[in-house]
């Protein structure tokens, strides 16, 4: 027998019709099967009222890392869907940076079969180079044909551009995609910051801009001999985004996206040596911040992530040089993310797009966009609600995230993935 729920009094908001009203939405099972204005429900249908809240397409994160296999200590996959869960993700891209490595079929359905019972959908983004170490392709045609269509080497950079022009010829013969992250390795190797002059007063390593663009601007010349899709990783700094508005403009088949910490913090964070702060790619300047917003704004930068990386206290309680680089985020990208609205930098609904119809398209995903006979996955949250961030609260096992005590607006109060209640905000 086939179970139906109806969302009353809510405010449906689909970025990619630009849907904007007060409505219903009804789901049948695991999909969508009707909203609108009214909408008519069988008589035995569960009856939800949101109470004037917001619902939307369940978020989708295309950069999540994950314990398992491998370092369970940090996070497990359960632990994954929970936070996810609680950030309004109903589907998460997981990185092949395991133990063992993404980076075949076998290690692909490993994963799967551990992820069948989270809370979230889990979507496995395998490795482009056999191991991560940029020297050899791993079997793109046979795991794009198996359904997995986005490869990227996590946060290695694949700096042989012989290897990297062969492998955006043979992506493209399996229509595959190539997610590139983009950090020079010689101009990177050794820094913990933002070059400039507050990393000089702090005495710390610095990585420029130009360890990310180069590597940009390289790979840009490279796909004109292709028709490969591409997309940058993380954008952090204005030189960059002219490099990806220029391609795009000269047809190419690219796209980026950005960070939450890139595009709500700068440097000035790192200034007490909080280890929470560190990331890969660094935080910017307060100038390339800025430029980060309008190229959001703007489209240039199509998607937002969290780059959620959980990394253990001994991990983080050393000396900044020596912490591992990454934080924790699926719990805060949507509530720092509205802070974009709430100041006027971008409209709701093309907010929205960067959190759900942009990555499902760039993924090749079935979510992202309330459509009848789609996942019904969704997100309801308050629009208006403060509060602040505080990592004790959180679900997550570590609490590496650069957002403690920070104010913001907007909660998750319900997240729903295939029709089944899997979060839902308790005050």
């Amino acid at each position: 027998m086939s179970k139906y729920v109806l969302y009353k009094n809510t405010r449906l908001l689909d970025p990619k019709s630009g849907l904007d009203i007060k409505g219903e939405l009804l789901t049948k099972d695991n999909l969508i099967a009707d909203f609108g204005d009214t909408v008519k429900a069988p008589e035995k249908a569960e009856v939800i009222d949101c109470n004037g809240q917001c619902l939307c397409p369940g978020l989708i994160d295309m950069r999540v890392f994950v314990g398992i296999p491998g370092a369970d200590y940090k996070d497990t996959i359960e632990n994954t869907g929970e936070a996810a869960a609680a950030g309004g993700v109903t589907t998460v891209c997981v990185q092949p940076n395991t133990d063992p490595i993404i980076d075949s079929i076998a290690h692909i359905e490993y994963l799967a079969i551990r992820a069948k019972n989270a809370l979230v959908n889990f979507v496995a983004m395998p490795a482009v180079t056999k191991q991560l170490q940029g020297k050899e392709m791993t079997e793109i045609g046979l795991m794009s044909n198996a359904g997995y269509q986005a490869f990227t080497d996590c946060s290695s950079t694949i700096d042989n551009a012989a290897l990297m022009s062969r492998i955006f010829k043979y992506a493209a013969a399996f229509d595959a995609m190539v997610v590139q992250h983009l950090a020079e390795p010689t101009l990177s190797k050794n820094g913990c910051m933002n070059a400039g002059d507050l990393a000089t007063r702090m005495g710390l390593p610095g990585i420029p801009t130009a360890a990310e663009t180069l590597v940009l601007e390289r790979d840009v010349r490279l796909l004109k001999a292709s028709n490969c899709a591409y997309h940058a990783s993380q954008i952090t700094c204005s030189d960059s985004i002219e490099v990806v508005k220029n391609a795009k403009k000269s047809g190419l088949n690219i796209t980026a996206g950005v960070a939450t910490p890139h595009a709500s913090l700068n440097e000035y964070a790192i200034e007490d040596y909080r280890t929470f702060t560190k990331l890969s790619p660094p935080l910017r300047s307060e100038e390339d911040r800025v430029a980060v917003i309008k190229a959001l704004k703007d489209g240039v930068i199509d998607v937002i992530v969290s780059g959620h990386d959980p990394e253990d206290p001994e991990s983080k309680r050393v000396p900044y040089e020596q912490a591992e680089a990454g934080v924790i985020g699926l719990e805060t990208l949507f509530s720092v993310s509205l802070e974009m609205y709430h100041n006027g930098s971008i409209e709701l609904l093309e907010l929205l797009a960067k959190l759900t119809c942009n990555p499902a398209k760039i993924m090749k995903l079935p979510g992202g966009v309330l459509e009848v006979g789609t996942p019904a996955d969704l997100c309801i949250f308050d629009l208006n609600s403060p509060h602040r961030i505080e990592p004790e609260k959180m679900v997550s096992i570590t609490k590496n995230t650069p957002f403690d005590g920070r104010p913001v607006q907007g909660r998750v109060t319900k997240t729903v993935v295939g029709g089944v209640s899997v979060f839902e905000y308790v005050a």
